[in-house]
């Protein structure tokens, strides 16, 4: 079984915690020399103590600058979306995660609920041009003003909806083009996917209820399921593309399913 752990590229943490980790080296053949364990801990509360690692279908809840495959062993304690060791070290750094593979990963989760924005507002392709700037400026096409210019649009594109999921798609296409902040524009697009089906499935149900009573219940109900397979269907999705993006496979698709239901 495979763990990552997300840190900031000095090896401090990124998530939370304090302290740094001891960062693998690459030998000239090519292959890592793990880093050294870190100290044993005892008495493990998640989120509070201890060395927390992820799996492969988590990876999108944390992401951060750095991804390292890491390794833990004594007591743990399995959480939902991570894992929490008394030790652990890291065995290597995914090289392909750096600055131009995280904003074409932006681009890419934002570019996924651009529909919610063009159904809403046809016609107004400043998100789209957000998108495309950040895939330009990746790849060194485009200057940091034309970036920083598309960038701005898209922005005030999300502030004239605001509030709304189609303001939170151009917000996603912002966050794209503004710099490499996957880990926010993941997390926008998960949140525009799953407020656009929650706000339509809740408002189908609502409609379809006989009383004011049946109205409430039924939209909050419909639009809690709606929202929570909407977004666990965009995380699904941002995970594959992520590890696509490091050259990785995607073993563990039933082990997410199976979660979901």
């Amino acid at each position: 079984m495979t763990f990552y752990k997300i840190l900031n590229l000095d090896g401090s943490a990124h998530n939370g915690g304090k302290g740094k980790w001891y960062l693998p080296t690459k030998k000239r053949d090519g292959t890592w020399e793990p880093g050294k364990w870190m100290p044993k801990l005892t008495e493990l509360v998640p989120c509070e103590h201890g060395y927390h690692l992820c799996q492969e279908q988590d990876l999108t809840r944390w992401l951060g600058p750095m991804i390292c495959v890491a390794e833990g062993r004594g007591e743990q304690i399995v959480c939902d979306d991570k894992i929490v060791f008394a030790q652990a070290r890291l065995l290597s750094v995914c090289e392909n995660w750096n600055e131009r593979t995280e904003r074409l990963f932006a681009a890419d989760c934002a570019e996924r609920v651009l529909p919610i924005w063009e159904k809403k507002y046809p016609g107004d392709l400043r998100p789209r041009q957000a998108i495309e700037a950040a895939r330009l400026f990746a790849d060194e096409k485009i200057t940091p003003k034309k970036l920083a210019a598309a960038r701005a649009a898209a922005r005030d594109a999300a502030r004239a909806a605001a509030g709304d999921a189609a303001g939170d798609a151009a917000w996603a296409a912002a966050w794209a083009a503004a710099r490499a902040a996957a880990w926010d524009a993941a997390w926008d697009a998960a949140r525009a996917a799953a407020r656009a089906a929650a706000g339509d499935a809740a408002w189908d149900a609502a409609r379809a209820a006989a009383r004011a009573a049946a109205w409430d219940a039924a939209g909050a109900a419909a639009w809690a399921a709606a929202g929570a397979a909407a977004w666990d269907a965009e995380c699904e999705w941002q995970t594959k593309r992520l590890l696509e993006s490091l050259g990785e496979k995607w073993p563990y698709y039933r082990r997410f399913a199976a979660r979901r239901k």
